[in-house]
């Protein structure tokens, strides 16, 4: 059945608390918290990618503190083998028999941090636990726990003994968004809390796992008009004619984008979508889907200013035809 306005306030309300509770630790990142939860209603993966610093361990910590569940934080680096991730087949000397011990994917939220320091192969054992939300081990097939997002963390600038996230992998992730640099008032207010390690900063629990999943699927039922479809449509489109890439925007990138544009109407306390919903998550939901033209990203073309001139040029439907 589809969404009603009362399943819509209620949800808003929700969204609120745990966005209220997660900003207790990230201060002044509003946007940024309610991204990072409409990754995780809209059972998505979310990439984190800013400079050191600016508390994307922390915002991972404190969402899964305001969500009762299990959280694992895996530090990516060279050395780490697929299995130290996924977990492995022990054998039992007392049964006879090979034993499944789980590795820290199996956790409702699971921090994979600085995921470009570690090699290819253990980049892609994430693969099929991000899309398909299970492990296969030794022809054995585990499910993780519902809800189940991966929050992965890199640093841009720092590029030496760092592996480059392949397309396919960046396709897994629903949205990707930085955090970036506090402001002054937040700033002030991070200072004067400065004898506090980031550690101790301990974030009440808002909602369990069962609430999360409950959340999920009433935001699926989120009411969507023809005409916002064929809005996506032309934006994807767009993407891929355009002079400066080479590779747009798949139809799962359209669909990322029809899924977190739900979410983000619910979160707004509305039972259906509106063309606005769709600009806000734009840039978060595609950018990271385009492969741009060598030549023209040495000329200082980017995907995120790409995708705003794509937003400026593509009319959406009005609100008659959109409601």
């Amino acid at each position: 059945m589809p969404m009603t306005p009362e399943q819509a306030t209620a949800f808003a309300a929700d969204l609120d608390r745990l966005v209220d509770a997660v900003e207790q630790v990230l201060l002044g990142k509003n946007r940024v918290v309610r991204l990072a939860f409409t990754a995780l209603l809209s059972e998505g993966h979310l990439l984190l990618e800013d400079v050191p610093g600016t508390g994307k361990t922390s915002l991972a910590r404190a969402m899964a503190q305001s969500v009762t569940g299990a959280a694992n934080r895996v530090q990516f680096t060279p050395d780490l083998l697929p299995g130290d991730i996924t977990g492995v087949s022990v054998y039992d000397q007392r049964s006879g028999a090979f034993e499944f011990h789980a590795g820290p994917v199996f956790a409702n939220i699971v921090l994979a941090d600085e995921i470009n320091r570690a090699s290819p192969k253990t980049q892609s054992a994430l693969l099929e636990v991000m899309e398909e939300r299970q492990v296969t081990v030794d022809g054995v097939t585990h499910p993780v726990p519902d809800p189940f997002m991966v929050i992965a963390t890199q640093n841009p600038v720092e590029l030496a003994g760092t592996y480059r996230l392949p397309e396919a992998q960046l396709d897994r992730f629903l949205i990707r968004t930085s955090i970036g640099y506090p402001d002054h008032v937040s700033t002030v207010r991070i200072l004067e809390g400065a004898d506090r390690r980031a550690h101790e900063q301990v974030v009440p629990a808002v909602l369990d796992a069962a609430d999360i999943v409950r959340m999920a699927a009433e935001a699926r039922t989120v009411y969507v008009d023809a005409t916002i479809h064929d809005y996506v449509s032309r934006l994807v489109d767009a993407t891929r004619t355009a002079d400066e890439v080479r590779l747009g925007v798949s139809v799962r990138g359209a669909l990322a984008l029809i899924r977190t544009a739900k979410t983000f109407a619910a979160g707004r306390g509305r039972h259906y979508v509106v063309p606005d919903d769709v600009k806000a998550l734009a840039e978060s939901v595609l950018s990271h889907r385009l492969i741009l033209d060598p030549e023209a990203e040495f000329d200082g073309a980017s995907a995120s200013g790409i995708i705003g001139r794509i937003l400026l040029e593509t009319p959406p439907p009005s609100a008659r035809q959109a409601g």
